[in-house]
């Protein structure tokens, strides 16, 4: 049963009658790892924003456990519903790993930094002192604190090193199995999209799956 859903989407920018997306239908369920291709300007990232409630579709429903997320409001649905993870990390530089996670619960732990691949002295460091791939888990670590059951990922390996880049698609794969998070990904990498249990491409405003790239 899907647990976020687009149901005749139909997306355009301000001010322009040009398309960006049309009649989008397109379930996602917990316990899923999902990588959305596309070409640069197919509205990969447009889509990611709607089911955000950064933005709102021209027409046609988002819904969160069936019911549209206009009902609760998107600000809510931001902040219970879910958690986004960004390729330039967006955390604040002059804060540590900890106090980075604990803007987001004030009761997180540092566990969750250690079961991460931090350790207790990078925990503690000046954030901005750590490599991308490091600012990256504190980047996941903070998307899992908020107990959101959706991760929506834009680029997140984008600036990281091929090995990096595999150890954090394995975070986020697993945070999908044992977690049992919605994990939506939208990403130019073939090495996300051949992790992914489900790959979607946006092609000529539309959605489809697709077996592989």
């Amino acid at each position: 049963m899907s647990i976020l859903e687009m149901k005749n989407v139909t997306y355009s920018y301000s001010g322009s009658r040009e398309r960006i997306l049309s009649s989008i239908n397109q379930g996602f369920e917990c316990g899923n790892f999902y990588a959305i291709i596309g070409k640069s300007g197919a509205g990969k990232s447009t889509l990611l924003s709607l089911l955000a409630g950064l933005d709102r579709p021209d027409r046609g429903e988002i819904l969160f456990k069936n019911e549209n997320i206009e009902k609760e409001g998107y600000s809510r649905h931001r902040r219970n519903h879910i958690s986004l993870v960004f390729q330039n990390y967006n955390l604040i530089d002059y804060l540590s790993p900890l106090e980075n996670v604990r803007l987001v619960n004030s009761k997180a732990s540092e566990e969750i930094l250690l079961e991460l691949g931090l350790d207790k002295s990078q925990i503690k460091r000046n954030v901005m002192k750590l490599s991308g791939g490091q600012q990256q888990r504190v980047a996941i670590a903070r998307a899992l604190v908020s107990e959101a059951p959706v991760i929506l990922a834009d680029e997140p390996t984008g600036n990281l090193d091929e090995s990096t880049a595999g150890e954090i698609i394995g975070i986020l794969k697993k945070l999908a199995k044992e977690r049992n998070k919605c994990v939506i990904v939208v990403t130019h990498s073939k090495e996300v999209a051949g992790a992914a249990d489900t790959i979607l491409e946006l092609s000529n405003k539309k959605i489809k799956q697709v077996k592989y790239i």
